[in-house]
């Protein structure tokens, strides 16, 4: 189902992004060779994470297929710049070209949290309805700020990471609860507890500190926080929400690629884009299996949880959706309680 999905997504996808124009040099009849480019890109993840495996792969096919006309040279584990400060160093051109995630830069504008809204979209093709909709918000913004989507990946599932079994919403009351953008946060705050911003990196030894006590976070991020060691229980949320990661350009210096090298990285993020979202699908079965396989508990929402979290996924659509102008009420009305 998903897989046929993917194929329509992927067909309008395309329809939409492909660039051919060549006029000029029709004109000329004939194309004046460019200069070689060599673009150094940040990558935020460790080479292990399926996200980085993802722009090992995009960066590759194009050095393959861009008649060295184009080499991009990937740089992982946040070596070139701090996740949160992505955007700025692309739109500056610092760096030509990152993956970042979008939920990032939530304090700029709403458009930004869309994917971060918990409990009203967390199954692939809900997902990508929402993508759908908040993605030519996204792209104007962007556009104003000097930079280009190329497109977009999610993160797997979520689910809490717990020393303790979740029976309902009182087992979070007054616990320090890490949160890594503006909607967990305000998750946060619904649930009774008390938010603190941890990056990726750092999640580890803020739990080993007492700086943090739970997380709401996907497989991946605790595989990659080894988080068997400070945690017992995850409790899986069946999708929660699919927060999105995406690779940008500077849109200077895509500008000064020729047509054919233009079309070469739009095709490579148009396959980038299909194998992210199956990938990011199939993998979580596998992940939640290695978190079991280091002794964690994985337990299902218990009836009363599910429902307290529902009840704050509504409050918080309905709490985004009054500052998010047109596009709110555009995912309200795909998204909100039903009459």
């Amino acid at each position: 189902m998903l897989r046929l999905k993917i194929g329509e997504i992927v067909m309008r996808f395309l329809s939409k992004t492909i660039m051919t124009s060549i006029a000029a040099a029709a004109a000329m009849g004939f194309a004046a060779p460019a200069s070689a480019a060599t673009w150094e890109m940040a990558g935020p993840l460790p080479e292990s994470n399926f996200l980085t495996q993802n722009i090992r792969e995009f960066s590759d096919v194009v050095n393959q297929k861009a008649g060295g006309k184009l080499k991009i040279n990937l740089h992982v584990s946040g070596e070139l710049v701090k996740s949160q400060d992505t955007k700025q160093a692309v739109r500056a051109g610092q760096i030509p070209i990152a993956q970042l995630y979008i939920y990032d830069y939530g304090n700029e504008s709403p458009v930004y949290e869309t994917s971060t809204l918990p409990f009203i979209a967390g199954s692939y093709i809900k997902s990508w309805k929402m993508w759908e909709l908040s993605k030519p918000y996204t792209e104007e913004l962007y556009a104003k700020q000097n930079v280009k989507l190329l497109y977009v990946v999610p993160w797997p599932i979520q689910g809490y990471y717990t020393t303790k079994p979740v029976k309902s919403m009182a087992d979070f009351k007054n616990v320090k609860f890490r949160i890594y953008s503006t909607k967990t946060a305000r998750l946060a705050e619904l649930m009774g507890a008390e938010p603190v911003q941890v990056q990726v990196g750092e999640i580890a030894q803020a739990f080993a500190t007492g700086l943090v006590g739970v997380m709401y976070t996907s497989p991946a991020t605790g595989i990659m926080s080894q988080a068997w060691d400070f945690a017992k229980y995850f409790t899986n949320t069946y999708g929660g929400n699919l927060s999105m990661a995406a690779t940008v350009v500077n849109q200077r210096e895509f500008d000064r690629l020729d047509p054919a090298t233009k079309q070469v990285l739009l095709d490579a993020a148009i396959d980038a884009q299909t194998k992210g979202w199956l990938t990011s699908e199939s993998i979580s079965t596998a992940q939640i299996a290695e978190l079991k396989s280091h002794g964690m508990i994985i337990e299902d929402p218990t009836p009363e949880f599910r429902a307290d979290l529902n009840k704050i996924g509504d409050q918080m659509l309905q709490e985004w959706a009054k500052t998010a102008g047109e596009l709110g009420q555009k995912v309200l009305k795909e998204f909100g309680p039903k009459k």
